[in-house]
Protein backbone atom coordinates (compact mmCIF):
# COMPACT_ATOMS: atom_id res chain seq x y z
CA UNK A 1 0.00 0.00 0.00
CA UNK A 2 1.02 3.66 -1.12
CA UNK A 3 2.52 5.71 2.09
CA UNK A 4 -0.27 7.71 3.27
CA UNK A 5 1.73 10.60 4.39
CA UNK A 6 3.27 10.68 0.90
CA UNK A 7 6.31 12.85 1.51
CA UNK A 8 6.46 13.54 -1.99
CA UNK A 9 3.20 15.47 -1.86
CA UNK A 10 1.10 17.79 0.54
CA UNK A 11 0.17 16.58 3.98
CA UNK A 12 -3.70 16.35 3.51
CA UNK A 13 -4.66 12.66 4.10
CA UNK A 14 -4.82 11.71 0.51
CA UNK A 15 -2.68 8.64 -0.29
CA UNK A 16 -1.16 9.19 -3.91
CA UNK A 17 0.85 6.58 -5.61
CA UNK A 18 5.07 7.97 -6.12
CA UNK A 19 5.70 10.28 -9.14
CA UNK A 20 6.90 8.23 -11.86
CA UNK A 21 8.19 11.04 -13.69
CA UNK A 22 9.52 14.64 -13.77
CA UNK A 23 6.91 16.15 -15.42
CA UNK A 24 4.60 14.79 -12.44
CA UNK A 25 6.90 16.74 -10.15
CA UNK A 26 6.86 19.66 -12.72
CA UNK A 27 3.08 19.96 -13.18
CA UNK A 28 2.05 19.14 -9.91
CA UNK A 29 -0.68 16.28 -10.90
CA UNK A 30 -0.95 13.11 -8.85
CA UNK A 31 -1.44 9.93 -11.47
CA UNK A 32 -3.43 7.68 -8.98
CA UNK A 33 -5.20 9.25 -6.09
CA UNK A 34 -7.29 7.43 -3.24
CA UNK A 35 -9.21 9.77 -1.15
CA UNK A 36 -11.51 7.58 1.59
CA UNK A 37 -12.88 4.77 -0.24
CA UNK A 38 -12.56 6.42 -3.72
CA UNK A 39 -9.13 5.65 -6.19
CA UNK A 40 -8.97 7.42 -9.36
CA UNK A 41 -7.18 7.06 -12.01
CA UNK A 42 -5.91 9.77 -14.31
CA UNK A 43 -5.30 9.11 -18.22
CA UNK A 44 -2.52 6.38 -18.42
CA UNK A 45 -0.68 5.89 -21.91
CA UNK A 46 0.57 2.21 -22.93
CA UNK A 47 4.16 3.36 -22.27
CA UNK A 48 6.10 -0.03 -21.46
CA UNK A 49 8.38 -0.38 -18.61
CA UNK A 50 11.38 0.30 -20.76
CA UNK A 51 9.95 3.40 -22.14
CA UNK A 52 8.78 2.14 -25.57
CA UNK A 53 5.59 2.43 -26.55
CA UNK A 54 3.90 -0.43 -28.86
CA UNK A 55 2.88 0.39 -32.02
CA UNK A 56 -0.54 -2.01 -31.40
CA UNK A 57 -3.26 0.05 -29.74
CA UNK A 58 -4.35 -3.90 -28.27
CA UNK A 59 -0.96 -3.58 -26.63
CA UNK A 60 -1.20 -0.02 -25.16
CA UNK A 61 -4.95 -0.75 -23.76
CA UNK A 62 -3.33 -3.83 -22.15
CA UNK A 63 -0.38 -1.76 -21.06
CA UNK A 64 -2.77 1.15 -19.74
CA UNK A 65 -4.57 -1.72 -17.97
CA UNK A 66 -1.79 -2.76 -16.11
CA UNK A 67 -0.93 0.02 -15.07
CA UNK A 68 -4.40 0.87 -13.19
CA UNK A 69 -4.27 -2.57 -11.71
CA UNK A 70 -1.08 -1.97 -10.08
CA UNK A 71 -1.92 1.62 -8.76
CA UNK A 72 -5.29 0.55 -7.60
CA UNK A 73 -3.52 -2.36 -5.23
CA UNK A 74 -0.98 0.63 -4.36
CA UNK A 75 -3.55 2.25 -2.96
CA UNK A 76 -5.35 -0.91 -1.56
CA UNK A 77 -7.73 -2.03 -3.44
CA UNK A 78 -8.22 -4.61 -6.26
CA UNK A 79 -9.40 -5.03 -9.96
CA UNK A 80 -12.96 -6.15 -8.56
CA UNK A 81 -13.20 -2.80 -6.54
CA UNK A 82 -13.17 -1.40 -10.63
CA UNK A 83 -16.37 0.77 -11.34
CA UNK A 84 -15.54 3.13 -13.94
CA UNK A 85 -13.65 2.97 -17.07
CA UNK A 86 -12.99 6.08 -19.40
CA UNK A 87 -11.17 5.09 -22.52
CA UNK A 88 -9.98 7.28 -25.22
CA UNK A 89 -8.89 6.22 -28.70
CA UNK A 90 -7.05 8.53 -31.97
CA UNK A 91 -8.68 5.76 -34.27
CA UNK A 92 -11.88 4.40 -33.91
CA UNK A 93 -11.08 1.11 -35.90
CA UNK A 94 -9.05 0.09 -32.68
CA UNK A 95 -12.27 0.16 -30.46
CA UNK A 96 -12.58 -3.68 -31.06
CA UNK A 97 -8.82 -4.25 -29.71
CA UNK A 98 -9.44 -1.47 -27.06
CA UNK A 99 -12.35 -3.39 -25.80
CA UNK A 100 -10.64 -6.64 -26.01
CA UNK A 101 -8.37 -5.25 -23.46
CA UNK A 102 -10.89 -3.80 -21.04
CA UNK A 103 -12.96 -6.85 -21.71
CA UNK A 104 -9.48 -9.09 -20.13
CA UNK A 105 -8.78 -6.68 -17.33
CA UNK A 106 -11.71 -5.39 -16.11
CA UNK A 107 -14.85 -7.66 -17.36
CA UNK A 108 -15.09 -9.70 -13.77
CA UNK A 109 -15.97 -6.32 -12.25
CA UNK A 110 -18.29 -5.48 -14.81
CA UNK A 111 -17.46 -1.81 -14.57
CA UNK A 112 -18.99 1.23 -16.39
CA UNK A 113 -17.37 2.30 -19.46
CA UNK A 114 -17.08 4.66 -21.71
CA UNK A 115 -15.12 4.69 -25.22
CA UNK A 116 -14.66 7.90 -27.30
CA UNK A 117 -12.47 9.01 -30.09
CA UNK A 118 -10.32 12.08 -29.87
CA UNK A 119 -8.34 13.97 -32.31
CA UNK A 120 -4.61 13.41 -30.75
CA UNK A 121 -2.80 12.27 -27.37
CA UNK A 122 -0.32 13.99 -26.40
CA UNK A 123 2.30 12.24 -29.05
CA UNK A 124 2.11 10.96 -32.12
CA UNK A 125 3.26 7.36 -31.09
CA UNK A 126 0.07 7.55 -28.24
CA UNK A 127 -3.07 5.80 -29.66
CA UNK A 128 -4.87 5.16 -26.24
CA UNK A 129 -5.39 6.96 -23.08
CA UNK A 130 -7.30 5.18 -20.21
CA UNK A 131 -8.52 6.46 -17.07
CA UNK A 132 -10.48 4.54 -13.93
CA UNK A 133 -12.51 4.83 -10.67
CA UNK A 134 -12.90 1.52 -8.19
CA UNK A 135 -14.18 2.01 -4.30
CA UNK A 136 -12.21 -0.14 -1.88
CA UNK A 137 -14.25 -2.82 -1.08
CA UNK A 138 -17.22 -2.73 -3.79
CA UNK A 139 -15.69 -5.84 -5.43
CA UNK A 140 -16.54 -9.11 -4.63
Amino acid sequence: MADPANANGPNDGRQRIPPLSPFEEQAKFTRAIRVGERIIVSGNIGVEADGSVSPDAGRQAERCFEQIIDYIQQLGGQSGDLVRVRMFVTDIADAEVVTAAFTKFCGHARPTGTLVAIVALAGPAFKVEIEAEAIVGAGQ
